[in-house]
């Protein structure tokens, strides 16, 4: 009984001590938890605060923050929609910052809907900012939240309302779409400038006439559909005046390019470069071919483009993008040359070219009034109103005013050498001239338009009349001219040479049927008349020096007979030498005439010469002072004399001298009277 009790005892005690090591062994587990809570402790005692301002704006209970709920879910809708578009605006970037030329169709889509996304969030931000600020101001007035956080949100929402400013709304793709444009308008000049190439031409202007003409229109109609295209956006986001500038800078650069091959430089010439008369002729007909290429060819064909790519904007935008063109590419150098023309030196011969101006913008007229008659050319219009009346009124003047400037010139002498005056041969060609079928029926015109400016009727009998009248003055300055010599052998050379040249210049043309036959066969009587006064009283002297009077008597001796040979021949001599000497330097300017003159001068002279030389000759050939009195061979006398009047090389060969004729019309009696030679 005893051994039980014992071994329960012992039993309980081994189980009390089971239980003592387990309770110490959870007193040392329950101590490492307690140094692990602790950390852990001080770890959520750091987060505290931040947890307390996190939770601190909601001050309300929970009944107050369900009435909230509705209000704020309202308000997040349309903000959330806001930053999916904003997302997708995004989305579009890398598409729209690749190169537009390898899929400009898929660009183009790409670009609208961005402008169309751009446009919602223009729309629909300043609402979504609008509900956000009511419920921020109920939340404020419900003290729902803190006051410190409901500072803050006005503060983010008010930069955010910045932003639906003008200037802000820039950002709202962050600069995406300018530079999507950008790349656009790139691409816009792309296209021209590939597609715009330079017209192929020669440099002569006589080639003009046969170069082809351009298409209507020099573009594909692939790139003319693209360009219209990239114009549609380009619109719709107000770029039409850089595309138009693009435009302009392009085509006009290639309107000029073709132009450089003809070779303008004259364009820019002064109007003092422009005193020079035979200068004027050469630059006025290059022109008149250039301009009429220039309109016809290279105008016409931008016109028509212009036209092409921008009708379905309106016609005040391509009529004005083809006005910039014109004016950029060099319409108004070929206008203010025509005005530097007309401001140049009013010289008589400047007429036909004044003439020649109005030929070409008349033949012009058509064209310009339909390319440049809008109100985009106003300043074409302009320059080309006062360049034709410029032309009118200065042709007109020298007109009206050549017989007056022809009478001015009877005070000047004749010519020295006896020949044809500049202002005589100028004026028979140049009054053949404006009634030749070239140039009567412009003059005629021109005179009409002037006369009707001043409310007065032009016939043509005026014209006619006064194209007489001149001719009447030229005959009247001759005569003068021939009683002005002093030596009249000289005068009765420049009569013939002046009455051959009106009958011969003016027979057969429209001026010498206006005079008549009988004014004609008039001068031709007078030039046969005044030849034959001219031979009589100059070289037909020269045989009465060889006289065989007192040889064909005489019986004496032969040296008596020789000294009278040698005293005549040294006698003929002497007036041969004074005579041939005086007038080598006179002048008969028609081949024809010349021979003429020179073969009677030698039918009178030699035969008596070389029939002398034959009977009498061998009396002094034995002589040892022959040479003295044979100064000439029959052959060397006959070339003399076929040599005589002669034109003097580089003086009478040209032109030149006609230009002084009028002097200064503004000023035109004192010019003429101290210019001496504008005569001859």
């Amino acid at each position: 009984m005893a051994d039980s009790v014992s071994e329960k005892s012992i039993q309980n005690l081994i189980s009390a001590t089971k239980s003592l090591r387990l309770s110490l062994q959870k007193s040392q587990g329950l101590g490492l938890a307690l140094d692990k809570a602790g950390s852990r402790f001080e770890e959520i005692n750091q987060r505290l605060p931040s947890l307390e301002a996190a939770v601190r704006p909601i001050l309300a209970d929970k009944e107050a923050l369900a009435a909230v709920g509705g209000h704020i879910n309202r308000a997040v809708g349309p903000a959330a929609a806001v930053l999916k578009v904003f997302d997708a605006v995004h989305g579009l970037e890398k598409s729209l910052l690749s190169d537009p030329r390898s899929d400009l169709p898929g660009y183009l889509s790409v670009l609208k809907r961005l402008e169309e996304a751009l446009r919602f969030l223009g729309d629909n931000c300043g609402l979504a900012i609008q509900w956000l600020e009511d419920i921020v101001e109920y939340l404020e007035d419900n003290a729902v939240a803190d006051a410190r956080y409901l500072s803050n949100l006005k503060k983010s929402l008010k930069s955010l309302r910045e932003l639906q400013s003008d200037e802000g709304k820039t950002y709202l793709d962050g600069g995406l779409l300018e530079a999507a444009l950008e790349k656009l308008e790139n691409e816009f000049r792309r296209l021209l400038t590939e597609h715009s190439v330079p017209l192929p031409m020669s440099s002569s202007s006589s080639s003009l006439g046969e170069q082809a003409c351009i298409a209507p229109s020099p573009l594909p109609v692939m790139v003319i559909q693209k360009l219209q295209a990239i114009i549609g956006r380009l619109i719709a986001n107000n770029r039409l005046e850089k595309c138009i500038s693009i435009y302009v800078e392009v085509r006009s650069s290639n309107v000029r390019a073709s132009l450089q091959a003809l070779n303008l430089d004259y364009l820019e010439i002064s109007i003092a470069e422009f005193n020079d008369v035979q200068s004027i002729e050469g630059y006025i007909a290059q022109w008149g071919k250039h301009l009429e290429f220039a309109v016809k060819h290279l105008f016409e064909a931008e016109y028509k483009l212009c036209n092409d790519v921008f009708e379905r904007i309106g016609l005040d935008v391509w009529m004005g993008c083809f006005a910039k063109i014109a004016a950029q590419a060099g319409i108004l150098a070929f206008l203010q040359f025509g005005k530097t023309v007309t401001d140049s030196k009013k010289d008589p011969i400047k007429l036909l070219k004044l003439l020649d101006i109005f030929a070409s913008l008349n033949k012009l007229r058509l064209d310009f009034n339909r390319l440049f008659g809008g109100g985009a050319c106003v300043e074409i219009q302009n320059l080309t109103r006062d360049l034709i009346k410029s032309v009118i009124d200065g042709a007109a003047e020298i007109f009206w005013e050549l017989l007056l400037q022809v009478e001015l010139q009877r005070q000047n002498p004749p010519p020295p050498d006896g020949s044809v005056p500049k202002l005589a041969s100028f004026i028979t060609d140049y009054c053949n001239k404006l009634l030749g079928d070239d140039y009567k029926p412009i003059l005629t015109q021109v005179l009409i338009i002037h006369r009707s400016w001043k409310h007065e009727k032009f016939q043509e009998k005026l014209l006619i009349n006064e194209v007489i009248d001149i001719s009447k003055a030229i005959e009247q300055n001759l005569e003068a001219w021939i009683k002005a010599y002093g030596d009249t052998s000289l005068a009765n050379l420049f009569a013939m040479n002046n009455h051959w040249h009106l009958y011969r210049s003016l027979k057969g043309t429209k001026l010498g049927a206006l005079l008549g036959d009988a004014w004609l066969r008039e001068h031709e009587q007078y030039k046969s008349y005044y030849t034959e006064v001219f031979l009589r009283d100059s070289w037909g002297k020269l045989p009465s020096h060889l006289s065989r009077e007192g040889l064909i008597l005489f019986s004496g001796g032969r040296a008596t007979a020789r000294d009278l040979v040698k005293k005549r021949l040294k006698t003929f001599n002497e007036a041969f030498d004074e005579m041939y000497q005086r007038q080598s330097n006179w002048i008969v300017l028609d081949k024809d005439l010349r021979e003429k003159t020179c073969q009677l001068i030698v039918q009178a002279v030699v035969p008596v010469y070389r029939s002398y030389m034959q009977n009498y000759g061998p009396l002094v050939e034995q002589d040892a002072s022959n040479s003295k009195y044979v100064k000439y061979t029959v052959q060397t006398l006959e070339k003399m004399l076929m040599s005589l009047f002669q034109p003097k090389p580089m003086r009478y060969g040209s032109f030149k001298g006609s230009r002084q004729l009028s002097g200064n019309f503004n000023n035109g009696v004192k010019d003429l009277r101290r210019t001496t030679s504008a005569a001859v």
